[in-house]
Order: C-alpha cells, then structure tokens, then sequence
C-alpha cells in the first residue's frame, strides 16, 4: 500500500522591533497583501494571522507589533500582543534590520527569548541594502554569538519573490498533521478588519508629525449590494481638532486621496468594485482610554 506522505501544520510568530520589515514579509510569503505597511514605526497594532500551504505544510504566520517602549494605554497592549504570541506557536521568526546596528530593542527581545524553548530562527532583512555583503557576515556571527538559533537566514523581504530556504527551515520544525484552514483561506481576519487596516495604512502613508500614531478606524457598515458592488463606510478618528482639518486636507483634497488609494487595494482584494465613504471625527486622547481601544478592536 502506498503511503501517504508527510504534511505539517503550525503556527510562527514574527517578532522584532518596529519598522523592520514583518508585514513586509509576511504579505511576500502568502503572496497577498493582508498585513498593511508603512515606513512608519508601530504600523502594526493587533495580531494578524495570514495563512500559507506549500506541497507538504500549511504555515499560520501570526504578524505581531514592534516590540517597542509604551507610551500609552494602546502601546502597552501592543507590546503584550507581541510578547503573549511567542507562547503559543511552534516556531517564532526573529526580524531584524541589517542595516540597522543592534541596539536596546533587539537585546529586549533576546532576553524574552531566552525565557521561551521556543525554536527561533533569525531573519536578516534588508539585505539588498547592504553595500559591503561582508557586514553580513558580521552580523550573522554577533548575533550567533547571543542566542542558539535553530537557523540563520538572510532575506530581501521587499525583493525576494520567494523563499524556499526559510519557508524549509520553518516546516523542519512544525508538528506532523493535517490542514488547519481551507487552502483558499489566506487570514484569519474578517473583512471589515481588513478594511479599516488598509484605509489607516493610507492615512499613515499620506500624513506627517503627530497624525499617523493618534488615529484609529472604524468600519461602521460593509454591505453587499445587488449589483455586486460592496458599499464601505468608515470613521477615521483623530485625537485633536487640528488632525482632522490636516486628515480632510484643503477642500478634502488628502481625504479624497485616502479614499481613492484604500479603494484601489480593497478591489484587488475583494475582487469587485468597491464603493468606499470616508468620515473624519474627533475621540480626544483615545489611545488612553480603555473604551475605545476595546471599541477600535485593541482588547484582551
């Protein structure tokens, strides 16, 4: 008789500090964009499961918030979603940004590992960016020198279109069994969630200063229509009155913007057109208020 082979399934967490690359990468392992991005730090601000099938696995990369110094009420709770995630999957990837040296946050995260029988795999990013490749070599060394690692791997998460020696150094270490989710399935996240994701990654791409960190978004209505469109309405709040005038912009002119550039992502996503109605309002000091982080989704 012949046998079966082999599958493997189970879950990875993504750490590292902010900025260096997580969603980046996860959105180029699953081959969609789920995860938003920006060249902001703290982008991230809950847990987003995005699932990937190869022949032989089925991978739940679970994408954490930056490991960062709290400053608030919501940085707090984002630094315990990322710190909670590494006790509970099978293999935790390390991030870090090789253009970057090591600093206080990486050695944050090293001692939480080292309170963790976790396997942790290290993930040099960035390295396109690197000049002089010898660096890399340095780097991977020093960091050899700081923690056991189960491997090394070094990556472009921005160019590299796939990538077959992390995806095989993470399955070495994911539990035998079947399938947890559909193979068509590719994130744990309603769509609605995902929506107001994508509309805060535009208004973090298109503001600067104090905006990008001080606002949150709530989809209030996400409807099918009967001809096949989907009608979105969203709140975008804002702590101060100033923000919102700098959000809507001269005669709604950035407003408009942000609209047209969430939409644009929402139909590649959802694969039909979308009819996307943006408001702006004002929730003063909501980053501190235990309400409305539970109201925005950012809750225990």
């Amino acid at each position: 008789m012949k046998q079966e082979p082999k599958h493997y399934a189970g879950f990875v967490a993504m750490v590292g500090r902010p900025n260096v690359g997580k969603s980046t990468l996860t959105n180029s392992l699953i081959g969609e964009k789920i995860a938003i991005m920006s060249d902001r730090p703290q982008t991230t601000r809950n847990r987003i499961m995005c699932i990937m099938n190869t022949d032989n696995a089925q991978i739940m990369f679970l994408d954490t918030p930056g490991i960062h110094k709290p400053q608030h009420k919501l940085g707090e709770y984002m630094v315990r979603t990322a710190e909670g995630t590494l006790q509970e999957v099978d293999v935790i990837l390390f991030i870090v940004d090789v253009t970057e040296k090591r600093g206080a946050g990486e050695e944050y995260i090293l001692e939480l590992l080292r309170k963790v029988k976790t396997p942790v795999i290290l993930v040099c990013n960035k390295i396109d960016k690197l000049q002089d490749k010898s660096k890399l070599f340095k780097i991977m060394e020093d960091y050899s020198k700081q923690y056991n690692f189960a491997a090394i791997v070094p990556v472009s998460a921005l160019n590299d279109g796939e990538f077959p020696g992390l995806v095989q150094e993470i399955t070495k270490h994911l539990p035998e069994g079947p399938a947890y989710y559909p193979d068509d399935m590719i994130t744990d996240q309603p769509e609605r969630v995902i929506a107001a994701e994508m509309i805060r990654e535009k208004v973090l791409r298109l503001t600067r200063d104090e905006v990008p960190h001080a606002i949150a978004v709530e989809v209030e209505e996400f409807k099918e229509r009967d001809d096949e469109t989907i009608y979105i309405r969203a709140t975008i709040f804002v702590e101060r009155d100033s923000q919102k005038g700098i959000i809507i912009g001269a005669k709604g002119s950035l407003l408009k913007k942000i609209g047209q550039q969430a939409r644009a992502d929402l139909e590649k996503l959802l694969y039909c057109k979308v009819y996307l109605d943006l408001w702006v309002k004002v929730k003063a000091d909501w980053r501190n208020q235990e309400k409305s982080l539970r109201q925005f989704g950012y809750k225990e």
